[in-house]
């Protein structure tokens, strides 16, 4: 047996320092290194699984949205007012822009279009909200566009022509003020209603009824999911949404008596409000200057559409819901205070002069020189000045403000629109501190009596103030959606005493028939009665006076209350505005 030398035998065994920590440490890496792993995982699948399933889902799945109709307005007699129609109207994916096609397509559909290629790649950029959706880049395409978009159809990768439903109003310009219109959201209105479904090409009510209930007119939207291939071409459809249409609306607007008015108006810069005295509902609401609201439905308004609704006059001021002094209108909260404070009887008489020295001020008779001996009626029937500056004085301002603000004035009436209402102004003791820093004087009651002053109403709450004698003493609440609730829902009762409510109601008859108002008094109508007003106003230098009337009928039964403003005027309240309203009348009651 041969014995190996020690040496050899020695060598085998050498390599043992630091085994143990080799197997340790290979342990631990390769745990730490699973650890890491199924972190990732965990972090990958669960915690950024949606995310990801979304950004798989973007790339295999497109959605075609569907727009919502919006719901359709009607009159109360069910007249259409606003409805939808279907122009054409181009669409691209997202992304388009950053395609390698891009430099021939932008170009292409820029010269179609007519729209700057620098302009379509700004709203495919914002479309980054919702990457798998249609952009609308142009709508209401003409033939010729049509056409073109077409013939160059294999240029133009990834572009598509739909239809889609557009708001459209049938009389434009006789509603404008009432419909409002709608307008594609802006960049900064997008951000803000975001949160409520909104996206981009979206519309929305901006202004009138559109605004008022947009969210009863919006409806819902619908769509399809598409599934495509890695060329983005369709192999077939995921699913589909039906987009739910929008409610319809029937306002308590009459086309008839709105027609009707928008033609009384004319070319006149003012106002006309016809409503049910009984519970407010509004019958008619016109404002001139007016505008086509079909024009917003454009893509883009060219020049010639801006200056339709810019400049100096205003188109877009619903002056319905406008303040401006309300004149000798105002003598029925006058009368209403006087009697109602007991500081005067029903049966007073008061002499009447050419003007009347008071508070150190000259305060003129309209007709500069007064009417002789006069009671309530007699007064209201005259308009005399000479008359109210009197009873202001004795009845003192606060209970003239107390009543005026009863009547509503100074606030919102609670009409639809509240975004758009002015509340008007009741001018006071702190108003006028702040204002012009100098205390309440006798001088501002006297003038506040017959409307002047820094008081301001709108058309719609001088309605509501005619309202009250017409209706035996109620506060009724304007108001546009048509119901089958009873008149005591819409109004409150003022608790005036019979005898003010009897003459008020005495008075504005005798304006009718022999007082300023006479135009009024024609043998084919019912009775009516009513009230002039002349407020002083000026344009720069010139004095141009604003005319008012009030009038319902009729006289003993209101059906119908109509409230005239002409906007500097330089007329009469009895020569401008009351011949408005004798159109209106004559319309109403013909048609019964």
């Amino acid at each position: 047996m041969a014995i190996l030398p020690p040496l050899l035998s020695s060598q085998k065994n050498t390599r043992t320092v630091g085994r143990g920590v080799q197997s340790t440490f290979v342990i631990l890496f390769t745990l730490l290194m699973l650890s890491g792993i199924s972190a990732r995982l965990v972090y990958l699948q669960i915690l950024e699984g949606k995310n990801h399933r979304i950004r798989a889902e973007s790339n295999r799945v497109r959605i075609i949205p569907k727009q919502p109709e919006r719901g359709n307005i009607f009159d109360r007699n069910g007249k259409l007012l606003a409805s939808t129609r279907y122009p054409r109207s181009v669409y691209l994916w997202p992304m388009a822009h950053e395609n390698p096609s891009w430099s021939i397509v932008g170009p292409r559909l820029s010269k179609i279009l007519d729209i700057p290629q620098e302009e379509i790649e700004k709203i495919l950029k914002q479309s980054t909200v919702n990457p798998s959706s249609l952009i609308r880049i142009a709508r209401n395409l003409n033939e010729a566009q049509v056409t073109a978009l077409r013939e160059y159809e294999s240029e133009l990768p990834g572009v598509e022509i739909n239809t889609e439903a557009v708001r459209y109003y049938t009389h434009g310009r006789e509603l404008a003020h009432i419909l409002g219109y709608t307008r594609e959201l802006t960049a900064e209105q997008l951000e803000e209603k975001k949160t409520e479904g909104y996206r981009l090409g979206d519309v929305t009510g901006q202004m009138g009824v559109e605004k008022a209930y947009e969210k009863v007119l919006r409806g819902e939207w619908g769509g399809q999911q598409i599934e495509v291939d890695g060329s983005g071409r369709p192999l077939r459809v995921l699913g589909t949404k039906q987009a739910k249409s929008g409610n319809d609306l029937r306002l308590t607007i009459d086309l008839n008596i709105q027609i009707a008015a928008e033609k009384a108006l004319g070319n006149r810069n003012g106002a006309i409000v016809a409503i049910d005295p009984k519970n407010g509902a509004v019958l008619a609401m016109v404002s001139h200057p007016t505008f086509d609201p079909n024009i917003f439905s454009k893509q883009k308004l060219s020049q010639k559409d801006w200056e339709t609704v810019q400049g100096s006059r205003h188109p877009l001021v619903n002056r319905a819901i406008s303040a401006f002094p309300p004149a000798s209108t105002f003598k029925i909260v006058t009368t209403t205070a006087a009697l109602e404070s007991g500081k005067f009887s029903p049966d007073t008489v008061l002499q009447t002069y050419g003007s009347l020295t008071i508070g150190g001020t000259r305060f003129g008779e309209w007709n500069h020189m007064g009417f002789g001996p006069l009671g309530f009626v007699g007064a209201m029937q005259w308009s005399s000045d000479t008359f109210f500056y009197q009873i202001a004085k004795r009845v003192g301002g606060p209970t003239l403000i107390e009543w005026t603000r009863k009547y509503g004035f100074g606030r919102k009436t609670g009409f639809d629109f509240t975004t758009e209402e002015a509340k008007g102004l009741v001018p006071d003791d702190n108003w006028k501190r702040k204002a012009w820093k100098i205390p309440w004087s006798v001088g501002d009651t006297v003038n506040m009596s017959i409307g002047q002053g820094a008081l301001q109403t709108t058309p719609l709450q001088v309605a509501v103030m005619f309202a009250v004698p017409a209706n035996s003493g109620y506060l009724v609440q304007p108001h546009l959606l048509k119901d089958n609730e009873e008149a005591k829902s819409w109004r409150e009762s003022l608790n005036l005493k019979p005898i003010t409510i009897k003459i008020l109601r005495d008075g504005l008859r005798k304006v009718i028939t022999e007082g300023t108002g006479k135009v009024l008094n024609v043998p084919s109508l019912p009775p009516i009665a009513g009230k002039s007003g002349t407020a002083e106003a000026w344009r720069g230098r010139v004095k141009e006076n604003h005319a008012w009337f009030g009038a319902y009928a009729p006289a003993d039964k209101p059906e119908i209350l109509v409230v005239a403003f002409a906007e500097h005027s330089g007329g009469g309240g009895g020569s401008v505005a009351a011949p408005m309203i004798l159109e209106i009348m004559q319309k109403h009651f013909s048609r019964k």
